[in-house]
């Protein structure tokens, strides 16, 4: 008899607020795990129980909510009475945390808010595990049948840093998990060693890398954990300019004893005013188009990032005497820092977990709780779609649609024409990235493919990069100290011989590029279209982006993807083995 263990992330009271997801364990294998904002519909699904999630996990093992042996939470609600002390300094000194607090102006003393700091001491005091996890459970009667499992509850970061360990390939290393805020625990140091991870130094709440981050990300007109990755890709197109420079070290320190609080304490919104006042600039209202002033400021906020990152990892690889680095936690996502890292002379080996955001908590938790090495080839967990239950979708909505007998070779063959292709097949992606199976594709070979997919596809500014998806054995010949990069979270130089093949999913500022790797293992179907399509062009290379519209989830369902394929630019359509065209 199997043995069922479910983990997700909660997001109710005192479980995090964004990004839940849910998996399921079958014998401590990894059998299906989906975020619920591919179901829900809504991006990040924030404040969102994960009902569907958990719903989709349990049909797809064929079982009820009472059949499985443990659930499992990512985070230690207890821990998060340390924040108290924070949180009622905001209430008591900081006039904008009251109006934002209380939903209402405030005179900003303490005895006009007594209601609001009785609020948040209450908030904070009644974050005992028992009780929290009793809501969960209470959530969990409601929405499913028969009796709720054991629930046990795991503390935030050492989840993100299991991700970062147990599928590695170093058995002894350092890892490094940095976030905005789990528990009260910003960016964690741990000793990966025998199996075990044990937790070297701790920066607490609120010095927070990810915080700072996210307040630079508002400044510049993105929203906070979510436009992030937006604002790395702008940063090349800045350079140093030493008057920001300066400025900002005049109140942050980087380096291993890092200190970021002048700007962090409070809420995301207190840090985007500190950086108003101190470079005397309002906010960009909205994202767009950037003055050179604005493109080096991110460019100083990514380099203060690097640098700071670099620095720890340094000096705890030399004091753990190892050349095996881990990252987890959302600040993993940066794909030019982890670039970085990975150059650092003395890293060897290197693992990133590819669902490095708290999208990944529920895969790390498993991970913890078996405490043993889990091979992780792929991120392939989620729903698939026969080719019968494609065809009875296209029937239904009277679509017009063909049967292609060889569906890699047509849609090459349409790709090196210049169309532009969405293609949905197999399993779904967990994480930020499409990786085959849930992706737009194009024409690599020139800056018009990525212009037209950013215009008429994404709906998004033009000066943002693409990435591509390549043969793995031709990584050597494109790529600059290639390596397998199945996962899209590193970032490489591309060798001078194949810029001009490329130019589509080249970053226009500094020629690199944050390539899939993919070999015939990962996914046959996807390995054999770049085949075609070298096979035609001589390139091994298709631009990859994922298949959503602009502020929207990746499409989990055919429905979604025809409604996607009908509001884009896109000229085909390949769902299985069925093609759909425009005129």
């Amino acid at each position: 008899m199997s043995d069922y263990v479910l983990s997700f992330k909660p997001t109710t009271r005192g479980f995090g607020v964004h990004d839940p997801s849910s998996v399921i364990f079958e014998d401590g294998e990894v059998v299906y795990g989906i975020e619920e904002e591919r179901l829900s519909r809504r991006k990040h699904a924030a404040n969102q129980f994960p009902k569907r999630s958990i719903r989709a996990c349990l049909d797809d093992c064929g079982i009820e909510l009472a059949d499985v042996d443990e659930i499992l939470l990512p985070y230690r609600p207890e821990l998060l009475s340390k924040l108290l002390s924070s949180h009622v300094q905001n209430v008591v000194t900081n006039p904008s945390f009251f109006r934002r607090s209380a939903g209402e102006e405030s005179s900003g003393s303490l005895l006009g808010n007594v209601a609001t700091v009785t609020d948040t001491v209450d908030k904070y005091l009644g974050a005992r595990s028992d009780e929290l996890v009793e809501l969960v459970e209470q959530r969990l009667e409601n929405e499913f049948t028969g009796p709720v499992p054991p629930i046990s509850t795991l503390s935030h970061h050492r989840c993100h840093a299991a991700g970062a360990y147990y599928p590695a390939t170093f058995e002894e290393g350092l890892v490094l998990t940095a976030d905005g805020r789990g528990e009260y625990d910003s960016t964690v140091v741990w000793r990966a060693k025998n199996g075990e991870l044990t937790r070297e130094r701790t920066y607490e709440h609120p010095n927070s890398l990810g915080l700072l981050y996210g307040a630079a990300t508002e400044f510049l007109g993105y929203r906070a954990f979510n436009g992030e990755g937006k604002i790395m890709g702008l940063a090349p197109y800045g350079k140093h300019n030493e008057r920001i420079d300066r400025k900002l070290r005049s109140v942050v320190d980087g380096g291993v004893d890092y200190d970021v609080t002048e700007v962090t304490t409070g809420e995301i919104e207190d840090g985007v005013e500190k950086l108003e006042d101190m470079f005397g600039r309002s906010r960009k209202k909205e994202a767009g188009e950037y003055t050179d002033w604005e493109q080096d400021f991110a460019f100083t906020i990514q380099q203060f990032l690097e640098e700071t990152v670099l620095d720890i990892v340094r000096a705890y690889l030399r004091k753990f005497s190892t050349s095996n680095v881990g990252l987890a936690g959302g600040v993993a996502l940066n794909c030019k820092m982890n670039k970085r890292v990975m150059e650092l002379d003395a890293v060897d080996d290197i693992y990133i977990q590819p669902v490095a955001h708290d999208g990944g908590l529920a895969l790390g938790a498993g991970m913890l709780h078996q405490k043993k090495p889990l091979d992780m080839p792929t991120v392939y967990h989620g729903p698939s779609y026969s080719n019968s239950r494609i065809e009875e979708t296209l029937e239904k909505n009277k679509l017009e649609y063909e049967q292609s007998d060889d569906i890699e070779r047509e849609v090459a063959e349409l790709l090196a024409d210049g169309k532009l292709i969405g293609w949905f097949q197999g399993r779904l992606e967990m994480g930020p990235r499409a990786l085959g199976n849930r992706s737009i594709l194009a024409d690599p070979r020139t800056e018009a493919s990525r212009d037209r997919v950013n215009r008429y596809v994404k709906h998004r500014e033009e000066w943002r990069p693409f990435a591509p998806s390549m043969l793995e054995e031709a990584a050597d010949e494109y790529l600059e100290n290639a390596e397998p990069s199945p996962f899209m979270i590193k970032t490489f130089d591309v060798s001078q011989e194949h810029k001009d093949d490329i130019e589509a999913v080249l970053h226009p500022a500094d020629d690199t590029t944050r390539p899939q790797t993919v070999n015939e293992n990962q996914n046959p179907r996807y390995y054999r279209l770049i085949s075609e399509f070298e096979s035609i062009t001589g390139v091994p290379v298709v631009l990859n982006t994922s298949f959503n519209d602009h502020g929207e989830p990746i499409v989990t369902t055919p429905t979604e993807a025809i409604k996607d394929f009908y509001g884009m630019g896109l000229d085909a359509l390949a769902l299985g083995e069925w093609l759909l065209r425009k005129p």
